[in-house]
């Protein structure tokens, strides 16, 4: 099937395999920002991934880096492997997201949790950046087809 096609991509990801490495709590942390297009089969393939974590994930990951404020001041981020993994204790825009939610009703793939597209959707139409417009109407385009 397409959906098991894209999951052994997944497994062989050299991003995905240094996340797992880092072995967080795998149901208090969920992958954002562009990545669940990525494990969709939206994208081909991710520079980057943007984690958002709680509890003994955000615990465990405060372990392995050092914490900072982000960039626009709405909670901190632990960057590793050079800024390949980025790792959240809230999402912006701040007050928007309750991130127990977005974990809590991730889709798993791989044993790995990925915010629903839903989410991103909705993430990437409130950025609306001139990246973001493209990857509203890829994510618009995979709903048309698979629902």
């Amino acid at each position: 099937t397409i959906m098991s096609e894209i999951e052994a991509k997944l497994a062989k990801n050299p991003l995905i395999y240094k996340l797992l490495s880092l072995h967080l709590l795998p149901e208090d942390y969920a992958v954002f920002g562009s990545g669940p297009m990525f494990a969709h089969g939206i994208k081909e393939s991710v520079r980057d991934l943007d984690v958002i974590a709680r509890g003994k994930a955000w615990e465990k990951a405060r372990q392995l880096g050092k914490t900072e404020e982000t960039k626009l001041k709405f909670g901190s981020v632990i960057t590793l492997f050079g800024g390949e993994i980025e790792i959240y204790d809230s999402w912006v825009p701040a007050g928007k997201w309750d991130i127990n939610r977005l974990i809590g009703t991730s889709d798993v793939m791989e044993g790995i949790r990925f915010v629903k597209l839903e989410d991103v959707l909705r993430w990437k139409r409130m950025r609306n950046s001139l990246k973001d417009i493209e990857h509203i109407k890829l994510i618009e385009n995979y709903f048309a087809n698979n629902l």
